[in-house]
């Protein structure tokens, strides 16, 4: 970094708050020059398919009631939907599955079994308690033949693709 110039040290950094910084010269300091691309905002540039995370409680109920939302994953296949829930330290019987439309609603909680009754946390990035996962699924899918599975850890749900109805042809009469 010859050649360049150094900025003036921040006030926090003469305070000793921070012991070192490196500063990078302007070609890559340039936030114009990166683009930050959402998960939301790629999905909608290259897929038809759009899955809606809801909110799991109402807005008025959210602010009162404490839960975390488990890391999912939605993919399409050739079937269908392939919706992966990572829930480690959870047991199948503390789950609950359910269907209202497209919603899908997995929730449950996990129990902190491990932890001894008085402690202090150095460092705390494990969620437990409540969870709950809303996600309003796109059409064409028939949550009713979802098939669950629960293995090291990870929720498994395939959703079919929907059959549509088979039409029949019919014969309309002609009044006299």
């Amino acid at each position: 970094m010859s050649g360049l110039a150094q900025p003036p040290a921040p006030q926090w950094l003469l305070e000793g708050k921070i012991s070192s910084v490196t500063f990078l010269p302007p070609a890559l300091a340039e936030p114009q020059r990166l683009r930050y691309v959402s998960p939301q905002m790629a999905l909608k540039e290259h897929s038809t398919h759009f899955v809606k995370r809801s909110s799991p409680l109402g807005e008025a109920e959210f602010s009162g009631k404490s839960h975390w939302v488990p890391n999912t994953d939605v993919y399409v296949t050739a079937e269908g939907l392939i919706v992966k829930v990572e829930l480690s330290g959870v047991r199948s019987e503390n789950l609950q599955i359910s269907v209202e439309g497209s919603q899908l609603r997995i929730s449950g909680e996990r129990p902190d079994c491990c932890r001894g009754g008085k402690c202090t946390f150095l460092v705390m990035e494990i969620n437990y308690g409540a969870f709950e996962s809303v996600l309003e699924l796109p059409p064409g899918y028939d949550l009713s033949q979802a098939k669950a599975a629960y293995m090291n850890g990870f929720l498994r749900l395939d959703v079919p693709l929907a059959v549509p109805a088979a039409t029949k042809p019919t014969q309309i009469p002609i009044g006299s």
